[in-house]
C-alpha cells in the first residue's frame, strides 16, 4: 500500500479550522482541505492537501492500493513539531488495516516541512517526496527558509555577517572621518579590521585562540604551575627585550658610528640573554613540577634546565667576544663548559633512568616469582 502523506509542520489545519489530526481517508481529508481553504485561501498547506487528493484519485483509478492522510506538527519549534508529526505518523500506520507492506509518498509545501522527512523515514519507507508551491512564488519559501537557516547558524553568521557589517560601516565612518578631518585614518582602520578578521578566519586563529584560552582556564582551575611560570617567563622576555635594546643603545653611543649587523645582533643578545635564560629556567621548572605532581615525570625531563644554562653560557660568550669585551680564551672555555654541561646532564639522567627501569623490572620479576 502507498500512503500519500500530506505534512503540515506548523499545524495550520488544526489552528485555523479546529480539525483534530491526523486526518485519515479520502473524504475526511477533502473536508479538511475545504475547511482550510475557506478559513485561509492563501495558506500554502491548502495546495498540499489538494495535491495529496489528486495523487490519491489518480492512483485509485488505476486500481492501486492507496490511502491518504494529513499529519501536522505544532508551532512550538522544529524539535517539538517533528516529534508531533512522528506521533501522528505512528497513529496513521496503526489505523491501516492491511497486511500489505506500506510505503509513503510525502507531500510538502517547502524545505521547512521537509525537515521532518528523517522522522517519517524512521517509521515507514519513503518512495518519494513531492514539493508543492504556487507558480507565482516558485522557490520563495525555500529561499526564505535557507536564509533563515544561515542566520541561525552561529558559524555561518560570524563568517558572513561580520565582514558584511564592517563593509556597511565604511561609508558612515568615512562621513565621521570627513567631519573630524581624518578620512584616511578612519578608512585605514576599517580596512585593517576587515583584513585582520579575514586573515584570522582563513588561518583559523579564532579556533586556536579559543583552544589556548580553554587550556589556560583548565590549567588555572587545576592548579598547574605551568600557567604561572608562563606568565613570569613572558614578563622576563619583555625585560630581556628592553635590556637588549638598552645594551645596543649604549654600544652605539660608545662607538659613535654605524654598527655592522653581527655587532647589532651581538649587542642585543648580550643585553638580553640572562633574562631569556631566566625565562627558560622558569618555564622548564614549572613543567617539571607539573609532571612530578601528575606522576608522569621522567628523568630526561630534568635535562631542560641544564640545556637552558648551556645555551645561555655559549650565547653570552659568543656575543661578548663579538663586542670585544672578552678574549679568545674565555670564549673557548665557555664553549667547552656549555658543551660539557649539556653532555654530562644527558648522560647522568639517561643512566639514572636506565638503572631505575632495571630496578623496577627486577622488582616486578621477583614479585611475579613469589606469586
Amino acid at each position: 500500500m502507498l500512503l500519500v502523506l500530506c505534512v503540515d509542520l506548523d499545524d495550520d489545519l488544526g489552528r485555523k479550522t479546529g480539525f483534530s489530526t491526523p486526518v485519515i481517508g479520502r473524504d475526511p481529508v477533502e473536508e479538511a482541505a475545504v475547511a482550510l481553504a475557506t478559513a485561509d485561501p492563501e495558506d500554502s498547506d491548502v495546495n498540499v492537501i489538494f495535491q495529496g487528493l489528486h495523487i490519491y484519485d489518480d492512483l485509485a483509478e488505476r486500481d492501486e492500493s492507496v490511502e491518504v492522510a494529513v499529519v501536522t506538527g505544532n508551532d512550538q519549534g522544529d524539535v517539538s513539531a517533528n516529534r508531533e508529526v512522528g506521533n501522528e505518523v505512528d497513529t496513521v500506520l496503526a489505523s491501516l488495516s492491511t497486511g500489505e507492506d506500506v510505503t509513503a509518498l510525502v507531500i510538502t509545501d517547502g524545505a521547512q516541512d521537509e525537515s521532518v522527512i528523517p522522522i517519517i523515514r524512521s517509521r515507514v519507507p519513503i518512495d518519494g517526496v513531492r514539493r508543492v508551491v504556487v507558480r507565482q512564488a516558485q522557490n520563495l519559501e525555500s529561499m526564505y527558509y535557507t536564509i533563515k537557516q544561515v542566520l541561525d547558524d552561529p558559524e555561518t553568521r560570524g563568517t558572513v555577517l561580520i565582514p558584511l557589517g564592517i563593509l556597511l560601516l565604511i561609508y558612515p565612518l568615512a562621513l565621521v572621518g570627513a567631519v573630524l578631518n581624518l578620512p584616511g585614518m578612519v578608512l585605514g582602520t576599517t580596512s585593517t579590521l576587515l583584513g585582520l578578521y579575514l586573515i584570522s578566519r582563513g588561518l583559523g586563529l579564532g579556533d586556536r585562540l579559543d583552544t589556548a584560552v580553554e587550556r589556560a582556564r583548565r590549567s588555572l582551575y587545576a592548579g598547574r604551575t605551568t600557567l604561572f611560570a608562563y606568565v613570569v617567563a613572558a614578563a622576563l622576555f619583555v625585560l630581556g627585550g628592553v635590556s637588549g635594546r638598552d645594551s645596543l643603545a649604549a654600544i652605539r653611543a660608545s662607538s659613535g658610528g654605524d654598527l655592522e649587523a653581527p655587532v647589532i645582533l651581538a649587542a642585543l643578545v648580550y643585553g638580553s640573554i640572562h633574562w631569556f635564560a631566566a625565562a627558560g629556567l622558569t618555564t622548564s621548572l614549572g613543567q617539571i613540577t607539573d609532571e612530578y605532581i601528575a606522576g608522569s615525570l621522567e628523568w630526561r625531563y630534568l635535562n631542560a634546565p641544564f640545556y637552558v644554562l648551556s645555551i645561555a653560557v655559549v650565547l653570552h660568550a659568543v656575543s661578548a667576544f663579538f663586542l670585544g669585551t672578552v678574549e679568545m680564551t674565555y670564549l673557548a672555555v665557555a664553549l667547552t663548559a656549555g658543551t660539557v654541561l649539556g653532555i654530562i646532564s644527558t648522560l647522568t639522567f639517561a643512566v639514572a633512568e636506565s638503572r631505575l627501569s632495571d630496578t623496577e623490572r627486577e622488582e616486578g620479576t621477583q614479585q611475579a616469582e613469589r606469586i
